[in-house]
């Protein structure tokens, strides 16, 4: 009589194969769900950052809503009567700011706008003022856009669009900024330097996101 061959014939063989089968299936089954774990991980969508971080020097002041708020679908115009909306501008940041020339802190602010807007002409960022002067200082708003470059106004003397934000603009100047989905992230009720190194980082912040 041959030897038994490599154990194929030793008693529990048959019994201790598939429990080896089934347990192999069982790490293979858990190797696969944390993998799957980490794959989900790594492709969730990130909500929107927590801009408080940047409540500091000439933004201490700044209102960061816990989340972001809708846009008004208020039309307001260019200097030569264009409609727009906020909208029209998605896809960039948005830093808009109202204004108006009997305003002081406005007009103290406007240069500081200005060079926001020229330090990132590159970039999808628009400072976009909107005055609230009537149409007989309208004169007052073309020579203080032209004393500020590369600033381009518009115009909502119907004051609805102070209206239509949510809360409304408490005063001027109102500065809201929205980010790249045309959602608003943060709130500055009176006038600020906008120039300043905290008012780059937020903008860079939003600028990163998609």
């Amino acid at each position: 009589m041959s030897e038994v061959q490599s154990g194929q014939n030793e008693p529990g063989a048959a019994k201790r194969n598939p429990l080896r089968l089934a347990l192999a299936g069982v790490i293979l089954v858990g190797v696969a769900a944390v993998l799957y774990v980490i794959a989900t991980a790594s492709f969730k969508p990130q909500g929107p950052a927590d801009l408080t971080e940047f409540k500091k020097g000439t933004l201490a002041k700044l209102d960061v809503p816990a989340s972001p708020r809708a846009a008004p679908a208020t039309v307001f115009t260019s200097l030569d009567g264009k409609p727009a909306t906020l909208a029209d501008f998605k896809g960039r940041v948005v830093v808009m700011n109202l204004w108006a020339t009997w305003c002081a802190p406005c007009k103290a602010e406007m240069p500081t706008l200005a060079k926001l807007q020229a330090a990132y002409a590159t970039q999808p960022l628009t400072v976009l003022p909107i005055s609230v002067d009537r149409d007989s200082d309208l004169n007052l708003v073309q020579a203080e856009m032209a004393a500020n470059p590369p600033l381009k106004t518009y115009r909502d003397p119907s004051y609805k669009l102070s209206f239509d934000l949510e809360p409304r603009a408490a005063g001027y100047p109102t500065t809201v900024i929205y980010d790249r989905q045309g959602r608003e992230r943060a709130r500055l009720s009176g006038p600020a330097d906008w120039s300043a190194p905290e008012v780059r980082a937020l903008v860079e912040k939003l600028l990163s996101e998609k």
